[in-house]
C-alpha cells in the first residue's frame, strides 16, 4: 500500500505487514507461541489461524496511515519478502498535548541475542521522533525480563516507576517496570 512507512537498517528491512504476509506472520507466531508466551497476553486458538491473520492484517495497512497503530514486521535486508525474526509496534499513539506512544516488541527465538531488536528500535526511535514527532514513548516490561531491561537502558529509556498488577499476561496479572525516552529535540510545527 503507498503511503506505508519503510525503515532499513544494516541487516533488516521494518516493514509494515499485509495481507501477502498472512503465513509469515503465522509461522512467526506459532514458532513463537512459547518462547513469547510470558510477555503477551494469553492467546486464544484462533490467533494462530490463517483467518486470523488475513482479518488483522487487512485493516492494519489503514490503521498505520489513520496513525492509530505503527506496526512493523522484521525481516532480513536480504530477502525483503520474509521470513519474518520478529516485530515492533508503537500502539497507543495519542496527539494533543501529550504526543506520545506505547513501544512493544518481539524477537524470533533464533535471533536472541544478535543485536536484532536494538539494530530495529534505534530505526523505530528515529522514525517516531522523525517524521511522526511523538515527543515521547513508553516501554514497560515484567520485572524478571533482565534482557529488555537491559536493551531499553542501552536505548536510553529511563526507569519511572513500577505498576502492580499493570497487564494480564500468560493468564495472569503481572507488575510492571515503567519506562520512558523523552525526545530532548522535540518543538512544536
Amino acid at each position: 500500500m503507498e503511503g506505508l512507512p519503510l525503515l532499513e537498517t544494516p541487516r533488516l528491512v521494518l516493514r509494515v505487514p499485509t495481507v501477502d504476509d498472512v503465513e509469515a506472520m503465522l509461522a512467526f507466531v506459532t514458532r513463537n507461541r512459547e518462547h513469547l508466551r510470558a510477555s503477551e497476553p494469553a492467546r486464544a486458538e484462533a490467533y494462530f489461524t490463517r483467518e486470523h491473520w488475513i482479518a488483522e492484517l487487512s485493516s492494519l495497512p489503514a490503521r498505520v496511515l489513520g496513525e492509530e497503530v505503527v506496526s512493523f514486521v522484521l525481516v532480513p535486508r536480504a530477502s525483503p519478502a520474509g521470513p519474518v525474526v520478529g516485530r515492533c509496534t508503537l500502539s497507543g499513539i495519542a496527539r494533543g498535548p501529550f504526543q506520545a506512544a506505547y513501544l512493544g516488541y518481539g524477537l524470533d527465538r533464533d535471533q536472541v541475542g544478535k543485536g536484532l531488536m536494538e539494530e530495529a528500535l534505534r530505526a523505530l526511535i528515529a522514525f517516531a521522533f522523525g517524521p511522526l514527532r511523538l515527543h515521547r514513548l513508553m516501554a514497560n516490561h515484567v520485572p524478571r525480563n533482565e534482557r529488555s531491561a537491559r536493551l531499553l537502558e542501552r536505548l536510553g529509556f529511563r526507569r519511572e516507576g513500577l505498576a502492580r498488577d499493570y497487564l494480564r499476561l500468560d493468564g495472569a496479572w503481572r507488575d510492571h517496570v515503567l519506562t520512558a525516552l523523552v525526545n530532548e529535540g522535540w518543538a512544536p510545527d
